[in-house]
């Protein structure tokens, strides 16, 4: 009997997940599995705040699909379009070639891109907060604006390299803003030419309330940790427009700034617009099995799909977090073996277990199981959490031993050059322009059939 072919799109929490169960609950003799994704590890996204402050070494974060995977084929690239009706995904690999992989169940597990707007100057001068890469690149950013800022005789310069604004008031945004917050802060004793109350950092959001998620109470207690940081944090406040050197915002005020971290949610990955289904909010929807209808033998999961939350029901969606994308993953691979054997599909279901913010040094709040903490006793169920959520035992030891580093040693603030010379636009980290249109993946299958 030929094997199936599976093929899962993503490497993130709900990829990875179902590729491992599907190792450990399928013979080889059963089926083949494919894992397409542009890099060899899986990121632990929650912490990319960590390693944009230098708390956490990169390779941290970067737990590696190959320590965790035994039998999975990695195909390093990305999908770049589907065509459900002849089981074919276009794939650009790494090196631009563009090749067709055929599959019999096919797994979307694409996650998510920066949500951006059409905002003057966006997309040329901002920084996201979504990939490896651009956590790296910010870091060295924020020092060089110091080390520049402290050279340079000029006080308007010096007034604009040291002003950063952050946008975007959920975790990300907050956690940003926290995390580099603490950096800059800690890094200004090193610099005896700048006057520490220079350093200023602005956090914005359109919504009038910080983390509204977490409740009044926490919301408010977040707030108040930022604001005795020195932190100013504007509400119902976005950007009008942004330039090299200042940033304007909706109330009218323009802000001497060179740095712009941009935070402000996420969208599906635009695969989801090569398949012709029907979406939510950009999102692929979806059965609570997961099923994409009408297509047979595809399931999406994650950021990119529609999840319903049976747990909230009313017709709630799964918010994009890593906690329902590792249990979706799972629940996946168990549908798909489920199809595989002409068994009967589940439902996805699992009630939240609650959220974790972590604020840097003692300060965080969390709300475990709709309990609401604080201060230190949060901040341990952060870390808690963060450390039982890594996937191997080598990323855990990892996490906590530069955890402990920082901690006992701080940081040497040091630059690595990470693209000092070119300036990164969002769109240099995202890739998010390489997609096709669905006339040009038809395209690709018809020349693939026509070989086979």
């Amino acid at each position: 009997m030929e094997r199936a072919r599976i093929l899962i799109v993503g490497g993130g929490f709900a990829g990875l997940e179902c590729a491992r169960r599907l190792e450990r609950k399928l013979s080889p003799a059963e089926a083949e599995i494919s894992l397409v994704t542009p890099f060899s590890y899986q990121l632990y996204l929650p912490l990319l705040p960590h390693v944009a402050a230098g708390v956490l070494t990169p390779q941290s974060v970067a737990v590696s699909l190959r320590r965790s995977l035994r039998r999975t084929h990695i195909v390093p690239g990305g999908a770049i379009g589907v065509d459900p009706a002849a089981k074919v995904c276009v794939v650009r690999k790494i090196t631009d070639e563009v090749v067709a992989q055929k599959y019999d169940y096919l797994v979307l597990a694409p996650g998510s891109v920066t949500r951006t707007f059409d905002i003057p100057g966006l997309t040329d001068y901002a920084r996201g907060m979504k990939t490896l890469a651009e956590a790296a690149y910010v870091r060295d950013h924020v020092i060089a604006q110091l080390d520049l800022a402290s050279a340079t005789p000029d006080q308007r310069e010096r007034e604009s390299r040291l002003q950063f604004v952050v946008v975007g008031g959920g975790y990300a945004g907050t956690e940003t803003a926290a995390c580099l917050q603490r950096l800059t802060t800690a890094a200004a004793h090193r610099y005896p030419r700048l006057d520490a109350r220079q350093i200023k950092w602005h956090l914005i959001d359109i919504a009038p309330k910080l983390m509204p998620e977490l409740g009044d109470a926490l919301g408010t207690a977040a707030l108040e940790v930022l604001r005795e940081r020195g932190i100013e944090v504007s509400l119902g406040v976005s950007v009008a427009e942004v330039g090299a050197e200042s940033v304007k915002f909706t109330d009218g005020r323009v802000l001497p700034s060179r740095t712009l971290i941009w935070t402000a949610g996420v969208a599906a990955s635009p695969l989801i617009a090569t398949l012709d289904a029907e979406t939510v909010r950009g999102r692929i929807a979806v059965t609570a099995e997961m099923r994409v209808p009408p297509f047979e033998g595809v399931f999406a999961l994650g950021d990119a799909a529609a999840v319903p939350d049976l747990a909230k029901g009313d017709g709630a969606m799964c918010p994009p977090t890593a906690q329902h994308s590792a249990r979706q993953g799972r629940a996946v691979a168990n549908n798909v073996i489920a199809a595989l054997r002409n068994q009967p599909l589940e439902p996805y279901y699992h009630k939240d277990l609650g959220l974790v913010v972590d604020l840097g040094g003692k300060d965080a709040v969390s709300k475990p199981l709709g309990v609401e903490l604080r201060g230190v006793p949060a901040q341990l169920v952060a870390r808690g959490y963060h450390l039982m959520a890594m996937r191997t035992n080598a990323a855990k030891f990892r996490v906590g031993a530069n955890w402990l580093l920082n901690a006992t040693a701080g940081d040497d603030f040091v630059r690595t050059g990470f693209l000092a010379r070119q300036p990164a636009r969002l769109r240099d980290f995202e890739y998010t322009d390489a997609y096709l249109t669905r006339d040009q993946v038809k395209e690709h299958t018809q020349a693939l059939l026509a070989k086979g």
